[in-house]
């Protein structure tokens, strides 16, 4: 469960269905929805893990002031570069984890794929998406809300026309994660 001093149950479980029902509409009606257009008619929505505080953990930062690049996978075609900017320490489910957060070609923000074992049987078999907007330069030590509820599918499970980074290995969690979209 957050911690946070300030954290309102009710109001982040309102925001996040609102979240849930934007996208779903997204997906169901936008041109550059990943899903089909043969299929949009009768997209019914994503199919998501109930709410669950327990999965919104606070992460400790460690910053890499040199970054590694990294080559990730892709679903389809040629690996990419992204860079390895720092690694998120956290507590779940009482157990000691963590994710490497990682950019690309000096974007905002932090992309963080991963897998965990619902990972290829209640959730997408590539693995799953976070990403987290920054308030200038993250400084080590600093600790940043990483929340699960969040984590979704990226649009190559959606359709076969879309190329996607797959988790690298170093972002394989030992654990599961019953948060966040799943698969249907």
């Amino acid at each position: 469960m957050s911690d946070a001093p300030n954290f309102d149950a009710d109001q982040w479980r309102e925001e996040l269905e609102s979240h849930r029902a934007e996208k779903d509409d997204f997906f169901g009606d936008h041109p550059q929805s990943p899903i089909p257009p043969e299929e949009r008619e009768g997209f019914e929505g994503l199919e998501y893990f109930a709410p669950d505080p327990d999965y919104r953990v606070t992460a400790t930062v460690e910053t890499h002031d040199e970054p590694d690049p990294v080559e990730m996978d892709v679903s389809a075609g040629a690996p990419q570069r992204y860079l390895r900017v720092a690694t998120l320490r956290f507590e779940l489910g009482g157990e000691d984890h963590e994710l490497a957060a990682y950019t690309r070609d000096q974007q905002e923000g932090l992309f963080v794929p991963f897998r965990d074992k619902t990972t290829g049987q209640q959730t997408y078999q590539g693995g799953r998406y976070m990403e987290f907007e920054t308030e200038g330069d993250l400084q080590d030590g600093s600790e940043i809300t990483v929340d699960f509820n969040l984590a979704y599918s990226p649009f190559c499970a959606y359709s076969e026309t879309f190329a996607c980074p797959l988790a690298p290995e170093e972002n394989w969690l030992e654990t599961e994660v019953r948060a966040g979209e799943r698969d249907d």
